[in-house]
């Protein structure tokens, strides 16, 4: 009867403190979301209006036969698998690397200059990023000009805008991917190398088959969350691009809010619905994947 007592009374303490985030969470994260679907299933004209009229899945219909959505949803995809391939590589090449003995000295330096863009201000650092591309007077190809390169297409170009985007998010958002990596490295069991280096395993078998296991859960951790930072991709578009050039960077996220900013609401919110539909599907389904239990031989 006292551990019963002594249970519930832990229990309400932490429902107390718990309660204060729960209510925010729901207030300023679940019911705008709630509020924007329903605003998906009604006319643009009467959204915003007390009483709207309800069209059913007429601005779903709508969004769905619209070549210019489906193209900003491949090209959404497509630029969301680049930027999470490179930003875990990128992230897990510099985590080993600071975790080896190659760089003891200095290594507080270089964890402090690869994680100060992800503290950075968003805005503050694309438009560094946008003067650095411009082809008249940015330092990227003014420095490509002396060395006798050719210039870079960055922004202006439609064979490279989605890659200045890309190396500009890379630059932001790849230093948290490489805290959770380094987190998790510190964590591994290192006689598990020490006795494959005794077996005579190479440098490169003990990192496949002894350290990258143990980095299971860093990985799925940091493909969920990029899954779900580059799907929605928005605030590098709208600093740096405008959706350009030819819309090579329009993505859903920057499409709907053009629909949205044009008063159509229905058909905007649709679209964030969709995506957002799309944003839970594939994270769950990447957890799925990463969270199940290797097989065993």
């Amino acid at each position: 009867m006292t551990d019963l007592l002594a249970r519930m009374a832990r229990d309400r303490i932490f429902y107390l403190f718990v309660a204060p985030f729960a209510a925010l969470t729901i207030l300023f994260g679940l019911w705008p979301i709630l509020l924007s679907i329903q605003v998906s299933f009604t006319a643009s004209a009467s959204a915003l209006k007390p009483n709207p009229s309800y069209v059913g899945f007429a601005n779903y219909a709508s969004v769905l036969a619209d070549p210019i959505f489906l193209a900003s949803l491949s090209r959404t995809l497509l630029y969301t698998a680049l930027a999470v391939v490179a930003n875990l590589a990128f992230a897990l090449f510099f985590a080993m690397l600071l975790d080896s003995a190659l760089l003891k000295r200095g290594n507080l330096f270089f964890r402090l200059a690869i994680f100060l863009p992800v503290i950075t201000p968003d805005v503050a650092g694309y438009v560094v990023w946008r003067w650095l591309y411009d082809r008249s007077f940015g330092a990227i190809n003014a420095a490509l000009k002396m060395l006798g390169l050719p210039a870079f297409g960055g922004l202006s170009s439609v064979d490279t805008a989605m890659l200045a985007v890309l190396i500009a998010e890379l630059w932001h958002h790849a230093g948290f991917y490489m805290i959770i990596f380094l987190a998790n490295l510190s964590m591994r069991d290192r006689t598990l190398e020490e006795a494959a280096h005794v077996d005579g395993a190479t440098a490169w078998q003990r990192w496949w088959y002894v350290i990258l296991p143990q980095l299971r859960p860093a990985i799925v951790i940091n493909t969920v969350y990029a899954l779900i930072q580059f799907l929605k991709t928005f605030t590098v578009v709208v600093v740096m691009t405008k959706g350009g050039p030819n819309d090579q960077t329009n993505f859903v996220s920057y499409y709907a809010y053009q629909l949205f900013d044009q008063a159509r609401y229905g058909e905007a919110t649709a679209m964030a619905t969709i995506l957002f539909a799309i944003v839970i599907a594939i994270s769950l389904t990447a957890y799925r994947i990463g969270d199940r239990e290797p097989a065993r031989a």
